[in-house]
């Protein structure tokens, strides 16, 4: 078996770092500014620490729990391996789950700038005729059996990253200090508001988890990981914590809060057309680009359940093109009915919460394997003991309680679809069992 050091020559922290960065700046922080700004004015800013600092907390309880497997292993192989069978079902369920949420808040994303964009498609219809005809294109190209190359994800890249840079340091000539009052909205604040803000924001912070989970694949994880968390994430709250000053500094909190499409309107001020463009552009080819890679992986976490038996085995049926079509149509036409039930914020927070039932059973297996596992010298250790993750878990749980009932049901809602399909697992198995 090829082991844990050997895979370590693939990514060194340099990639590592630009992986993750890559991976977290998404369609989150193109529109979710406005949101923070509505709920808490001027001092979202905190909000947006708070959840990196969440975010390290996590990150590096994932890292943990990646150096007990000589193989890249997921979230629910971790929950499995510290609760059973049962726990580890519900979130390699709820993983799959987690993803058609993604998805349908990505093509949300995109239906939401395409509406800043040109205005007479900012209206619920257009914006479900949009989503649905977005991801009905991504089916047919999967079911196609297209697949997403290296260009396309270097476009992508380049794409989000040219317009944030130009964004930050043009926009820093043009901000009025006067903007930055009051403090809060209407000059106090109000109960529950950091939060929903917070919970808001930690969509714009996900995706951390996808780096953790490869620690197999790197080089010296024990040194370069944690190193690389810290970096990753500190370069990445530096970039937020810059957009929402320039956004704010340009427009003010309360007008900040208004728009729908933040960046754009502010770019658009100080640079007229060129700015408004270049965003609108960077942020539809942002968010399209993503989904046509998630729409991608997608329906391979299903598959991936029914060739491990969690799920029926048709799922993972394929036709003449290999292309796993009946997961495609699954995963898209739950996409399209999670994106038709509300607005991009809504839907961010909706995606936030769904996060969670894989961080937190992440969380606590690593406390399990403290107890049950020893962990070789030269790999990656958490410091503090069992703080980091005691906190984690905490903090993520406060989180939970500050969004609506409707929000946590939507969000966590597959962990109760999941029982009945565990259980009717179980009992195939169990019967293939007594007849062989």
């Amino acid at each position: 078996m090829e082991t844990h050091g050997e895979k370590g020559a693939q990514l060194g922290l340099i990639s590592i770092i630009l992986l993750g960065i890559n991976g977290i700046i998404g369609s989150g922080i193109f529109l979710l500014p406005n949101q923070v700004a509505s709920l808490m004015g001027t001092a979202g800013i905190f909000s947006l620490i708070f959840d990196a600092l969440l975010a390290i907390s996590i990150a590096m309880c994932f890292a943990q729990a990646a150096t007990y497997y000589d193989e890249d292993g997921g979230p629910y192989l971790y929950a499995k391996d510290a609760f059973g069978d049962f726990v580890g079902f519900e979130v390699g369920f709820v993983t799959w789950a987690i993803q058609i949420i993604a998805e349908a808040t990505m093509a949300v994303a995109f239906a939401t700038a395409l509406g800043a964009t040109f205005p007479a498609l900012a209206n619920i219809w257009a914006k479900n005729i949009t989503v649905t005809v977005l991801l009905g294109l991504m089916a047919l190209m999967n079911i196609a059996g297209v697949k997403v190359s290296k260009i396309v994800n270097n476009i992508v890249t380049l794409s989000k990253l040219i317009p944030l840079l130009l964004f930050v340091t043009m926009g820093i000539f043009f901000i009025h200090g006067g903007n930055f009052t009051p403090l809060f909205p209407h000059g106090h604040y109000t109960a529950g508001h950091f939060g929903a803000a917070a919970v808001t924001m930690f969509y714009a912070f996900a995706g951390f988890e996808r780096v953790v989970v490869a620690a197999g694949d790197m080089k010296n994880p024990k040194k370069n990981l944690p190193r690389a968390l810290l970096i990753m994430v500190g370069i990445v709250l530096a970039f937020y914590l810059l957009i929402q000053t320039v956004c704010t500094g340009v427009l003010g909190a309360s007008a900040l809060g208004h728009t729908t499409a933040p960046i754009q309107t502010a770019f658009a001020k100080f640079a007229g057309g060129f700015g408004n463009s270049l965003v609108a552009a960077g942020t539809l080819l942002s968010t399209g680009g993503f989904l046509v890679a998630s729409s991608y992986v997608t329906p391979r976490s299903g598959v991936a359940l029914a060739e491990h038996h969690m799920m029926p085995s048709m799922i993972a049926k394929r036709n003449s093109k290999h292309a796993p079509y009946v997961a495609i149509l699954i995963s898209i036409g739950i996409s399209i009915l999670i994106a038709w039930s509300g607005q991009f914020g809504y839907l961010a927070q909706i995606s936030a919460v769904s996060r969670f039932a894989q961080c937190i059973p992440t969380c606590l297996a690593v406390l399990v394997f403290r107890r049950t596992r020893a962990t070789a010298a030269d790999r990656f250790q958490l410091p503090l003991g069992p703080v980091i993750p005691v906190v984690a878990v905490a903090v993520s749980i406060w989180l939970l309680f500050q969004v609506t009932a409707l929000q946590a049901v939507l969000g966590l809602g597959a962990l109760i679809v999941a029982i009945p399909f565990y259980f009717l697992m179980s009992r195939q198995a169990a019967t293939a069992k007594d007849l062989s």
